[in-house]
Parts: C-alpha cells; structure tokens; sequence
C-alpha cells in the first residue's frame, strides 16, 4: 500500500474529540494527529498503543499529522483512516494480499 509519505511509528498518549489524538514519536516529540475515523474504535484507541502516523504538511492541513494505522494485540495491523481500508481491500482484491505485519 502507498502512501504519500512514509509512515513514522508512534505510541498513542490519548485520543479525543472524535477526530483528534496525541501521539509520541520515537525521538520523543509529542504531536497531534489527525483521526480520520469518528466511531470508537474499541480496541486500538487504548493509551501505549503502537501507531503509525503520516506527515503531510499540506497548506490546507490544520495538522502536520494523521494516523492510520493501529497495531492489534497478536502482531497484525488495522486501519484507523476509513478512506484508507476501502482503498486496502480494493489492492488486495486486484493484486493479492498485503505482505506481513507492518509493525
């Protein structure tokens, strides 16, 4: 799967108001991410998650930042961006699955 740019790991400190989370980048940096996702996400918005987030430094953007991926408890990866699952599922569709864990 590409993306615009290529995914940084971060921990997630918290999420709230729907769309907005805070995360820690690997050398410390504490940022806000954009979620593109407004259901509740059971599961993936717990604090110390593994996430990856994208740098998009769009003059359009409010935020530097959008998550879009959230690691699960066995290894595998699942989507938080709702745009993004259905372009997955298409790629996988037409080329076969994605390769291993991501984390």
């Amino acid at each position: 799967m590409k993306f615009q740019t290529p995914l940084i790991p971060a921990t997630l400190l918290q999420r709230y108001k729907r769309f907005l989370a805070d995360v820690r980048l690997t050398d410390g940096t504490v940022v806000a991410a954009h979620c593109a996702n407004p259901g509740a996400i059971t599961g993936l918005s717990h604090k110390g998650a593994n996430v990856l987030v994208e740098r998009n430094d769009g003059p359009e953007r409010k935020l530097c930042y959008s998550w879009k991926l959230a690691e699960l408890e066995w290894g595998h990866s699942a989507c938080v961006d709702t745009a993004m699952s259905n372009k997955m599922l298409k790629r996988c569709y037409l080329k076969g699955p994605l390769p291993g864990p991501v984390f």
